[in-house]
């Protein structure tokens, strides 16, 4: 699958906050914060123009988009899923994002990022109630057990996350030790990103 293999600071800095793209505690993580406000490119430190509100919305789609690590026909295609749910379509849309076998590995605090855990995932070292997938996108549902194989618990970045004490882990979730369960579905609250769901349903009704 077609994948961004470009600077991942640059992302960070074009959206202007971290997207969790960077180990915890790295260099490359240290020398982003320093620069996060600095826009990319020659004139990036002297664009101070102001956006319009398409600018805005776009804005903000791309970046939930790369946080989540995703395509825009990938992100487009959990929009109109979305927008086929009932109740509010943002919250359908970021609960699906939520529900990523991906992005349940990075909120469990087994993976450093969410990139890392994609490759755990696409790599057959993730299974899910005993049987393996390999799917990133693979939704999880209520009661589902997630775990690791033995031969990626062996490697130094799996075994440095598993050894910090008291990792935030989302409510709807819980971990004992290398596995973790999906205690009930995300809700809004549980995202913990600073995300303005309404632009991007403005973006996308325009």
């Amino acid at each position: 699958m077609a994948r961004y293999r470009g600077p991942k600071n640059r992302l960070a800095r074009r959206e202007g906050v971290d997207l969790g793209l960077k180990t915890p505690g790295s260099n490359s993580h240290h020398n982003l914060l320093k620069r996060l406000k600095i826009t990319p490119g020659v004139h990036g430190q002297k664009r101070k123009r102001k956006m319009s509100d398409f600018g805005i919305q776009l804005r903000e789609k791309q970046k939930v988009k790369r946080i989540y690590g995703l395509l825009e026909k990938q992100f487009s295609k959990y929009f109109k899923i979305a927008e086929m749910e009932l109740g509010n379509t943002g919250e359908a849309l970021l609960t699906m994002l939520e529900r990523r076998l991906d992005n349940v590995l990075y909120r469990l605090n087994i993976a450093p990022t969410r990139d890392a855990a994609r490759q755990y995932v696409t790599h057959g070292h993730v299974s899910v109630n005993d049987k393996k997938v390999d799917i990133p996108s693979f939704q999880v549902k209520p009661d589902m057990v997630i775990s690791l194989k033995l031969k990626i618990l062996q490697t130094p970045p799996v075994k440095k996350m598993l050894e910090i004490k008291d990792p935030q882990i989302p409510s709807w979730l819980s971990r004992k030790g290398p596995v973790g369960k999906v205690v009930r579905l995300p809700k809004r609250d549980d995202v913990a990103e600073d995300i303005n769901e309404q632009l991007i349903i403005e973006y996308y009704s325009r």
